[in-house]
């Protein structure tokens, strides 16, 4: 157990790569209750976004003055991709049956998969991202690596942040208006497309500063990585209560340090020993999903919207 601080401070890294993630599934859901399943793709897309824009500069740049550059693109073509599903993708389905968004989602997801394994040149397999120079940096009984540092950074930022923009903002008010009932939101004057875009918008600009810091955490970006990333988001969505955009954050924070303990410890236990170490961490995320599911459907911090089916 000499070795739990650093697995904690594991877990809460990873945690809060899913939890900004998250938001993107919680944000959407809260105000159209759509699970937007093409989440994990713009994440992806966020991604390579960003290594575009590295490519493009000179050779030699610092990482330091790229990487504003970098999270700009990204950010840019995440929000592009997520606002343009959301208005042609979802928009037309708005009234339809419950059941078409989710297959539109489903298959949104598996067009931009393919699309960037098609025409981004060597997609096919794991591209480098760039990476922060130097050894890790030792803080006390646990140490973190530098290119954790912009994850560790940035997630407490973009939570205060939005929360700010949520409490304060006419356009955060409104968007809590909308959550509730839209309808009623129309009458009040508020544009509800324009609130629901803002939501896809924001969603997708957190997704790809979560894909910068995987960059730069794991050091390569690649075409599938949005698929596994995206369900433990949604599971960490679903933990922390599906349309509580705190809830997400609590809930990938959750999720990360269960995966961590359970990566590092499970094989102690008696008559588990076979279930332990890296292979086993995407199993043990799923089944925090099934049990959370079977025991505490709402999450952690209960759902913020009503059924309004």
């Amino acid at each position: 157990m000499h070795d739990l601080p650093q697995q904690l401070a594991n877990g809460l890294i990873l945690g809060a790569m899913y939890g900004l993630i998250a938001i993107g599934y919680t944000m959407v859901y809260g105000i159209v209750q759509l699970i937007n399943f093409a989440h994990g793709e713009i994440f992806m897309i966020g991604g390579f976004g960003a290594l575009t824009a590295w490519l493009l500069l000179p050779d030699g740049t610092s990482i330091a003055l790229a990487l504003p550059l970098m999270l700009l693109m990204g950010m840019m073509a995440s929000v592009l991709v997520g606002v343009g599903a959301e208005r042609f993708a979802y928009r037309p389905l708005r009234g339809g049956p419950r059941l078409a968004p989710l297959i539109t989602a489903i298959g949104l997801s598996i067009a931009l998969q393919q699309a960037i394994w098609a025409f981004y040149p060597d997609a096919k397999k794991a591209r480098p991202f760039p990476q922060i120079g130097g050894g890790p940096i030792d803080l006390g009984p646990f140490s973190v690596q530098r290119g954790e540092l912009f994850l560790i950074a940035a997630a407490p930022i973009c939570m205060i942040t939005l929360a700010l923009f949520v409490s304060k903002s006419r356009t955060g008010r409104a968007m809590q208006a909308t959550s509730q009932d839209p309808d009623t939101a129309k009458l009040m004057g508020i544009n509800t497309d324009r609130i629901i875009v803002t939501a896809f918008a924001i969603g997708a600009a957190f997704a790809a500063i979560a894909a910068i810091a995987h960059g730069l955490k794991y050091g390569q970006v690649e075409f599938k990585m949005g698929f596994i990333a995206g369900l433990k988001a949604f599971t960490a969505a679903v933990l922390g209560g599906i349309g509580n955009i705190y809830g997400a954050m609590i809930g990938g924070l959750v999720l990360g340090l269960s995966e961590a303990m359970a990566t590092a410890y499970i094989e102690f236990i008696p008559g588990m020993e076979l279930f332990g170490g890296g292979a086993w961490k995407d199993v043990w995320a799923f089944v925090l999903l099934i049990l959370v599911l079977l025991l505490r459907p709402q999450g952690l911090l209960g759902e913020r919207v009503a059924d309004r089916a």
